[in-house]
């Protein structure tokens, strides 16, 4: 084991194998844990990498690397988003306009209402930038920030942090103001909470999975349309 940590530790696939084995680990984790929100894989695997590379000294240069050939993917997977759209085609064609009108507004509603309260308490204007389009799919996110004055990085901290903060609180918050509707929680999730949220309303159900699915494809195409045109006017 000490060799193997030893060459790895000095060689590009040093990034992608700590990625992909602290992954699988977390995987684990939220199986045993009964999918608990506070389990879920993503924020604990960026945990354990940070954790790793603080103690170890290791540079986030270095560590990326390796962690690029998961980055490109990044590309093929914001494609695939794709997919939902064309299987629940004739869905959306019968309910376009609400569900259009649903992404347009949350989307709105997410990203103005973060800009304010964190230009009230006075952060940088980067720092701004990159909360806007917190509630869209990491991969969509981090384009629109990279191309229009915020930090990626950042964003996908912020990306992440929406997807638990709506995975935990948001059936429960639909709930409570009365939306039982299957269809209408799972664009809610999707909206909100993007990927994570839509793996936790596949929890609730596969039709409410599903309508998450496609909500958050539909929101991603429209914040890469929409955002880019408010950060600008914002900036």
């Amino acid at each position: 084991m000490d060799n193997i940590w030893v060459y790895l530790s000095a060689s590009p696939l040093f990034g992608l194998v700590l990625t992909l084995v602290f992954f699988q680990i977390a995987q684990g984790l939220y199986r045993v844990g009964h999918y608990h929100p506070l389990l879920n894989p993503v924020a604990v695997t960026v945990v354990a990498i940070m954790a790793v590379l603080l103690f170890w000294q290791i540079d986030y240069d270095t560590y990326f690397e390796g962690a690029q050939f998961i980055h490109f993917l990044l590309g093929p997977a914001t494609v695939a988003l794709a997919i939902p759209l064309y299987q629940y085609w004739g869905t959306l064609r019968r309910l376009w306009l609400p569900i259009v009108l649903a992404a347009c507004v949350g989307l709105l509603v997410a990203g103005l209402s973060a800009y304010v309260i964190a230009a009230v308490l006075e952060v940088s204007q980067e720092t701004l930038m990159s909360l806007i389009p917190k509630s869209v799919t990491a991969p969509v996110a981090m384009g629109i920030v990279e191309k229009n004055g915020g930090i990626p990085t950042l964003t996908a901290a912020f990306v992440v942090l929406t997807g638990i903060i709506g995975a935990m609180f948001g059936p429960w918050l639909l709930a409570k103001v009365g939306v039982k509707d299957e269809q209408v929680v799972g664009i809610a999730m999707g909206v909100s909470a993007h990927g994570l949220g839509t793996a936790r309303a596949f929890q609730i159900s596969a039709q409410a999975g599903a309508f998450a699915g496609l909500a958050m494809a539909l929101s991603a195409f429209i914040a890469a349309v929409m955002l880019p045109f408010v950060m600008r006017a914002l900036s």
